[in-house]
């Protein structure tokens, strides 16, 4: 409280409200102007009677005075921060360095030594599920994508973002970000031309300046497929502004975030400022599809592999088990999860190594791209107030793309006709490369180039998800589980930096977090259409050491496989399965299901659940199927 000119008491809010609009939005949104400048707006302001008429009088000085006092906090708030959100691509736990993997990641395991990382953080077990959630701070099923890009009649399963939902860039733009995004959209239909025809959904319409990338989930990373620029689609070969000597998708998704990166440096979007003050902050999404099917790679960075898979699965898994003990993410507890598949059973072992030693060349790769991200991050003098988030979509993926067909070799001569530079590719898997080989699949096809489509199976699957058990599609810890890192030079803690932060989080906290640290209201109704409620909880308190505030328990539902974990405890099954119920501090890998010896809090839990499903969109169960 202030005394202002007698007796009258005045708290900040108050005199906020006695502001003029321009000026208190300013204030709010941490736009605050230079304390010598503000005196002479107010006084102006005075003169000009946009003041209130209490104002006018004999003490408008002091008045000034104290609103400075009062308003001393929102002044020294730290500037708001640039934030960039990294996500991979069916990528397991345990696959990056810093999470116990062998495959070389030093960029990300810088950017961990140097921040925090997450050792109980939740996805929703699939890919635009994933996307959906991150990008709108919601269940996938209250944006609309509670399963793919179908439209199955059921309000939780159109297929696309709703209008019930607002994106973080939608939210952020409104405060003064600019929005940039490279790489997989994927939450809204792009398979063929049809579906490419309604870019309502697509980035620039929900909140982006720019964007380069790919509509559809998955493609050729030498020639994919729905490739956008902005609002336009384009090829690979009919790109003006990007034709590198050899084109490969993952270095084309960094290069362009280090473009938007030095291009928001040297001339902002307009609206969004100039410069790269705090005034004028911006939110960068970076959406790799590695290490997605097909596994594609530069011949470098497989090289860089070759042989060390040959031992097979189980020492790569007890390694990783190893490293992770080590390191404090894994408790001794935790039994082994049962392997998927035996070394001793595959036929074709050669086949098999080399199908990792591309998946770790594809996630190599992506390292490599964060790297030169980071680089410019540095070079615009920025990254000590970027917030960096990295993440992964869902688990391992066990699926067996590729695997089931007869292998063929590769024809000397090709046997199609040479694809024109305007010819596009429709959906996952092309027919054939751009100057005319077929694309070839089967155990046996040695797979790394364009002309190849495997994916890496269930037996290197289960190594992703070291330490727990289940894949991509389940909700047990193996299909949710990921990685997060977080850095901010500016805003955390120093004592916490190298730390693991063991609270549980899910995807909506990412839009939690960036609406805090942004100052940034979150919308009840726009576009003349009610908003759903925030389902997110902020991190920030994290970085300091506090406990992060969460009303509800987690929950998830993808395919009808279901859980819901509260404290310590987690219920989980399969579609059309009884509940098992797990100790997730005492057994994480989910080996010994304890509902037979506690039916009451399995039933209370489920209860939870299906309260949770019926606000969350979810029901009905099986909607996912269609009508």
């Amino acid at each position: 409280m202030f005394p202002f000119a007698g007796t009258i008491q005045w708290d900040r809010s108050c005199l906020l409200d006695l502001l003029p609009q321009t000026l208190r939005r300013s204030l709010v949104t941490g736009l605050v102007p230079a304390r010598a400048s503000l005196t002479p707006r107010l006084a102006e302001a005075s003169a000009s009677q946009s003041l209130p008429s209490q104002l006018n009088r004999p003490g408008l000085g002091r008045f000034i005075a104290g609103l400075w006092v009062c308003l001393a906090s929102v002044h020294a708030q730290p500037e708001r921060p640039n934030i960039v959100v990294i996500l991979s691509d069916d990528v397991g736990f345990s696959d990056i360095g810093c999470y116990g993997g062998e495959i070389d990641t030093p960029h990300l395991d810088a950017l961990a030594r140097a921040g925090l990382r997450f050792t109980q953080f939740y996805n929703t077990a699939r890919c635009c599920p994933t996307r959906a959630s991150l990008l709108t701070g919601l269940h996938p099923h209250q944006a609309g994508v509670g399963h793919m890009m179908e439209d199955r009649r059921h309000p939780g399963y159109r297929g696309r973002l709703n209008a019930q939902c607002v994106t973080i860039a939608e939210v952020l733009r409104d405060v003064g970000y600019a929005s940039y995004a490279a790489g997989k959209w994927h939450v809204t239909p792009g398979h063929d031309a049809a579906a490419l025809a309604d870019t309502s959904q697509w980035p620039l319409q929900r909140g982006f300046n720019r964007f380069y990338g790919t509509i559809h989930g998955a493609g050729s990373y030498f020639d994919p497929s729905s490739l956008v620029r902005d609002n336009q689609l384009l090829t690979v070969a009919n790109d003006p502004a990007y034709q590198p000597s050899s084109y490969y998708y993952t270095d084309a998704i960094a290069d362009h975030a280090v473009q938007f990166i030095r291009d928001h440096a040297r001339n902002p979007p307009q609206g969004a400022g100039r410069g790269v003050a705090s005034n004028h902050p911006f939110f960068l999404y970076v959406a790799f599809t590695a290490a997605h099917w097909p596994l594609h790679a530069k011949p470098a960075d497989i090289a860089k592999y070759h042989g060390r898979y040959d031992q097979g699965y189980e020492p790569v898994r007890a390694a990783r088990r190893e490293r992770l003990r080590r390191m404090g993410i894994l408790d001794a507890r935790w039994a082994p999860a049962p392997a998927a598949e035996r070394w001793d059973d595959v036929q074709d072992k050669a086949f098999e190594s080399r199908c990792m030693e591309v998946y770790a060349a594809q996630l190599d790769s992506m390292d490599q791209g964060i790297g030169r991200m980071v680089a410019a991050l540095k070079d615009t003098g920025v990254l000590d107030n970027t917030l960096v988030f990295y993440l992964q979509d869902n688990g391992g993926c066990a699926e067996g793309m590729g695997r089931g067909n007869r292998p063929s070799p590769r024809p000397d001569l090709p046997t199609f006709p040479a694809m024109a530079a305007d010819a596009p590719q429709f959906g996952s898997q092309p027919r054939q490369t751009r100057d005319g080989f077929p694309v070839r699949s089967g155990i046996g096809v040695m797979p790394g180039g364009p002309d190849t489509y495997v994916a890496y199976g269930r037996g290197w699957a289960s190594v992703s998800v070291t330490p727990f058990r289940g894949f991509k599609h389940w909700t047990h810890e193996g299909g949710i589980s990921t990685p997060l890192i977080v850095h901010w030079p500016q805003g955390i803690d120093p004592k916490r930096r190298g730390q693991l932060e063991r609270q549980p989080g899910q995807l909506m906290d990412i839009m939690a977090t960036c609406l805090d640290v942004a100052r940034a209201p979150y919308p009840t109704r726009r576009n003349n259409q009610d908003i759903v409620p925030m389902e997110g909880s902020s991190l920030v308190p994290a970085f300091h050491g506090s406990r992060i505030p969460r009303k509800r328990p987690l929950a998830w539902e993808h395919e009808g496989n279901r859980a819901l974990r509260d404290g310590k405890w987690k219920i989980v099954a399969r579609e059309n399965r009884p509940w098992e119920l797990y100790d997730i501090e005492g057994d994480r890998a989910e080996s010994h299901d304890l509902a037979g010896r506690h039916p009451n809090l399995v039933h209370r839990m489920a209860q939870q659940w299906e309260a949770w499903a019926e606000r969350a969109r979810v029901l009905p169960l099986g909607g996912w199927r269609g009508p």
